[in-house]
């Protein structure tokens, strides 16, 4: 039994090790799905994925590994556990951390202090993260700062996530083409701070996911305000009371659906 145990703990090692990172080309849904991965025990089937909307533009998502990622990490709105992996975005404070906690093995940022875009694709366990660059808004809306925000995309069981950020402009052939395929959409809808609602309407349509999930929306009337237009689109809309869901490559099959969790 000792001898069991020890082969389980250097296989989890190693499939805990980062990988070698792929071109962005490479897009979804990449190749995670393909690799045989340690079967280690969970509360998630493997092909699921678990997605709990923290607030704001923060998101917890758990990979049948286990593995715990959080979104837009920042200070004042965090998971109530030590997440593996954060994505961060500098447009705001409250994207990003500069104190984040000592046990997150792994801080991906969707910009570069010295300029130029931010490039990750890494592989951790069962997950891929990589993301596209796009560009925001300096204070004022007077200028833009060039690549400082991402977009952030996680592939785990089959699934292909993207975190819109603080998208500030719609997307061109060569975002979308960067982006490949898209099953779950998170979308800012505030339609102010980020891009304004006929855009986010038209990214939105542009990726056209299976499950579209709202966030970034200070309030219900901005939430609803997204929602009359989604269902006037031809989205089908549901309102979970719970924050957390959990999704798989099947379930969303053949779906159209906004999915609006409770937040902020």
């Amino acid at each position: 039994m000792a001898r069991l145990f020890q082969l389980v703990a250097l296989a989890l090692a190693a499939a805990l090790a980062v990988l070698p990172a792929r071109a962005a080309e490479d897009s979804c849904p990449g190749l995670v799905a393909a690799r045989t991965l340690p079967v280690v025990p969970a509360a998630l089937a493997p092909d699921e994925v678990q997605l709990t909307y923290v607030g704001h533009a923060t998101f917890l998502f758990e990979t049948p590994s286990g593995l715990r990622i959080a979104t837009d990490y920042n200070d004042y709105v965090r998971p109530n556990v030590t997440p593996d992996i954060v994505t961060m975005n500098r447009a705001h404070s409250t994207h990003y951390s500069t104190n984040p906690e000592p046990g997150i093995r792994q801080i991906l940022r969707g910009w570069r202090p010295e300029g130029g875009p931010a490039r990750h694709d890494v592989q951790m366990s069962d997950v891929r993260i990589r993301n596209v660059p796009t560009n925001i808004r300096q204070w004022g809306g007077e200028t833009t700062l060039p690549d400082g925000n991402s977009i952030f995309v996680f592939e785990a069981a089959d699934l292909c996530i993207a975190h819109l950020g603080h998208l500030h402009h719609t997307l061109t052939p060569e975002h979308l083409k960067q982006l490949g395929r898209i099953d779950v959409l998170l979308v800012p809808v505030d339609g102010s701070y980020t891009l304004d609602l006929d855009g986010m309407m038209e990214v939105v349509a542009s990726i056209n996911p299976r499950v579209v999930i709202p966030m970034h929306f200070f309030g219900l009337s901005t939430l609803n305000r997204f929602l009359a237009r989604a269902e006037g689109q031809g989205y089908a809309v549901e309102r979970r009371a719970a924050p957390t869901v959990t999704l798989s490559r099947a379930a969303v099959q053949g779906m159209q659906k906004v999915l609006a969790l409770p937040g902020r």
